[in-house]
């Protein structure tokens, strides 16, 4: 018993140690350099227009790629738990790509396929006045496409938990596919979608690589937030720096407490700790 309890307690502690050193203290020093001054970092930061405007646009894209995966997320999910088809297994495995595939890749795929000049759709485009990559559009894809799989990876374990006999009830007793849709399978999933919409759009906010590629961070046009902290790091200005990356971090740790919340509020959480 005392050695079980021994070996519970190191690797308490040793957990505990790298979470400090690895996450803990970094952003505790983030904070720490922020707040040096009081509010006057924050108040210097949010006055600039270059950094106003990259905060906007990190928001817009945000919301647009959550829009976008939360969509397409819930229709994939009913394909892949609801129906058989030859290339399941493909599609399958192809949403975990943007988790494996460096988020470099993801943009230069993007510039091969919707650049202005060579790309194969990019060149058409251009064209006719539309441009994807080094605007507005190409930025949302790039994050669409990394935070694919978050609402997913939530949705398909509770739709194959339930099953579908609730929506052949349904069906029987004469309610169509959309009624079927709306009454009970969306009230079944909506916790494992909050969860999924949460994820993505802290991973939206966050997200650099790929958004660095296709966006040619152009200040004032394509600059995301990320984007400027790394430009106003490289130019010496710390307490932008500082002020920028805070922000970006108290949003995240928002919605990892709006996702904890929620976990310890759902109903089958309670049960399971009963």
């Amino acid at each position: 018993m005392v050695e079980n309890k021994t070996i519970k307690y190191t690797l308490r502690a040793l957990v505990i140690g790298y979470l400090f050193l690895l996450v803990g203290w970094p952003v505790a020093l983030i904070v720490k350099h922020t707040f040096a001054d009081g509010f006057a970092t924050l108040q210097h930061a949010l006055s600039s227009p270059v950094v106003v405007f990259s905060l906007q646009l990190t928001l817009v894209v945000a919301v647009q790629a959550v829009i976008i995966n939360t969509v397409f997320g819930i229709a994939v999910s009913l394909l892949l738990v609801r129906y058989e088809f030859p290339g399941k297994r493909v599609l399958s495995a192809l949403i975990d790509l943007p988790l494996s595939v460096s988020p470099v890749v993801v943009g230069l795929a993007l510039i091969l396929v919707y650049g202005p000049r060579d790309g194969w759709f990019g060149a058409w485009l251009h064209e006719r006045g539309f441009d994807i990559i080094f605007s507005t559009p190409g930025i949302i894809m790039a994050t669409a496409f990394i935070s694919l799989p978050l609402v997913i990876r939530e949705l398909v374990p509770v739709l194959t938990e339930r099953g579908i006999e609730e929506e052949q009830a349904a069906a029987s007793l004469g309610a169509s596919p959309v009624q079927s849709f709306l009454r009970i399978t969306l009230p079944a999933i909506k916790w494992a979608l909050v969860y999924g919409v949460v994820l993505t759009f802290a991973r939206a906010l966050g997200e650099f690589g790929a958004v660095k590629i296709v966006s040619g961070n152009l200040e004032g046009r394509t600059q995301t937030a990320t984007l400027l902290v790394e430009q106003k790091y490289q130019d010496f200005e710390q307490s932008t720096t500082y002020a920028t990356a805070f922000l970006l971090a108290a949003v995240s740790v928002a919605c990892i407490i709006v996702v904890t919340l929620l976990r310890n509020d759902h109903p089958t959480t309670k049960k399971v700790k009963s």
